[in-house]
């Protein structure tokens, strides 16, 4: 059996890597904005009294639930587990393919300011 990997198009990765983000993506909420001001009385300090959230009211009693029910729920739990596992090793695959060619570019970029540096500082 042949175990090579065949090699990665660099535009299918890409893709690749944007559904994984879709995927592992799960709250889809955006970032919060930075634009509120900034007012140092509203950050609570450590000596302040807290006082206990409201507590809801329980909940009424547990239902019986369907048999069939709970086994799609964990096999749903598990293919989500598979999913997302698989997905996680195809982005290591892809920083594995990419980290030589980021380093190598890093390298060059270090060393290339590094001349402008020394050449800056000899009079």
């Amino acid at each position: 059996m042949d175990n090579r990997k065949p090699p990665h198009d660099p535009d299918h990765l890409l893709e690749d890597l944007k559904k994984i983000q879709d995927l592992l993506d799960e709250s889809g909420a955006e970032p919060p904005l930075l634009t509120e001001s900034f007012e140092p009385d509203n950050i609570p300090l450590l000596s302040d009294v807290v006082t206990p959230a409201p507590q809801a009211p329980a909940p009424p009693a547990i239902q019986p639930v369907e048999p069939n029910a709970v086994p799609q729920s964990s096999e749903l739990n598990r293919l989500d587990l598979e999913l997302r596992a698989a997905a996680q090793l195809i982005l290591q695959d892809v920083i594995d393919d990419f980290a030589p060619r980021i380093e190598a570019e890093l390298q060059r970029r270090l060393e290339a300011r590094m001349q402008r540096l020394l050449a800056q500082r000899k009079p």
